[in-house]
């Protein structure tokens, strides 16, 4: 054949090539087209309390400190945390928020200087470490004028082989659960504000009052509801099982600001049973 000959087949070769792969796209969108679900928004969404094992991006959390006329901010970490990428944007989601309150009352004072200088103090401290387990603490609070600080209490309880959060909606999912933890945590609030208060000199009279008024915060800040007990962190034996769970509650949910942040450790033995069967393996039997 001559070369002429040879282009021309050539050609012919690529055209019938380029058809071929024209009518076979052609064919792949059509049945994709056929099998293709129509889009239903009624359908279930994904679970946001299962645990989730995507893990996230590196992060690289730094100590704050900064100092300006109108504000001071400072703001600790765990050196270690960032080995963790998904608790370390928890933590730094956490302290954005807190900062951006800060900033939002700074803006609210346009060119004028505070008789105090605005202020945001955090601190994020590791109270406990296993492989099912690590627990940051974070503890501080926010001024923005008035007579004292807001306080900034929070507990972040990661748990490693998932990648995941444990959360109180997680750990216990019934109200029926809710309502034990609840019963004992109110009772053991009530006997401490009864012992306290009767080791001061009141008039009967002042004294029942006082107890009454106390019955009524601890009742409005311990409903039996999973958002009343979100500050938690657990507490474990030398196996790393959880043997009690300390929940914390910042100023004003149980108590006025002068009885400060509270806690109460609940027993295993009395969380076990209510305990979602997802986490039962993390707590100590018995």
């Amino acid at each position: 054949m001559n070369i002429a000959g040879n282009r021309r087949a050539l050609r012919t070769g690529a055209l019938a090539l380029a058809v071929g792969l024209v009518l076979l796209a052609g064919c792949k969108r059509e049945a994709d087209t056929a099998v293709a679900p129509a889009t239903d928004t009624t359908a279930a969404q994904p679970d946001a309390t299962a645990p989730q094992a995507a893990v996230e991006a590196p992060l690289e959390l730094r100590d704050v400190i900064e100092n300006t006329p109108q504000a001071v901010v400072g703001i600790s970490y765990p050196q270690d945390v960032n080995r963790f990428p998904g608790l370390a944007k928890a933590l730094s989601d956490y302290a954005t928020a807190a900062r951006a309150e800060l900033q939002q009352a700074v803006d609210g004072l346009g060119n004028d200087k505070p008789t105090m200088p605005y202020e945001l103090s955090l601190s994020f401290e590791k109270v406990l470490e296993t492989p099912q387990l690590v627990v940051i603490s974070a503890d501080g609070s926010r001024y923005t004028g008035g007579a004292h600080g807001e306080p900034l209490v929070a507990r972040f309880v990661w748990l490693p082989e998932t990648q995941s959060m444990l959360t109180a909606d997680k750990m216990i999912a019934d109200t029926k659960g809710w309502g034990v933890v609840s019963d004992y945590i109110a009772d053991q609030l009530k006997e401490r504000v009864a012992t306290r208060l009767s080791s001061e000199d009141m008039d009967p009279g002042q004294l029942q009052e006082s107890l009454r008024s106390a019955s009524r915060m601890i009742a409005d800040g311990t409903g039996a509801s999973a958002e009343n007990f979100s500050q938690f962190q657990p507490m474990t034996d030398p196996n790393g099982l959880i043997t009690a769970v300390r929940f914390v509650f910042p100023p004003y949910q149980v108590g006025p600001y002068s009885d400060g942040t509270q806690t109460v450790d609940v027993p295993a033995a009395v969380l076990a049973p209510h305990v979602a069967p997802a986490y039962a393996a993390l707590f100590a039997k018995g």
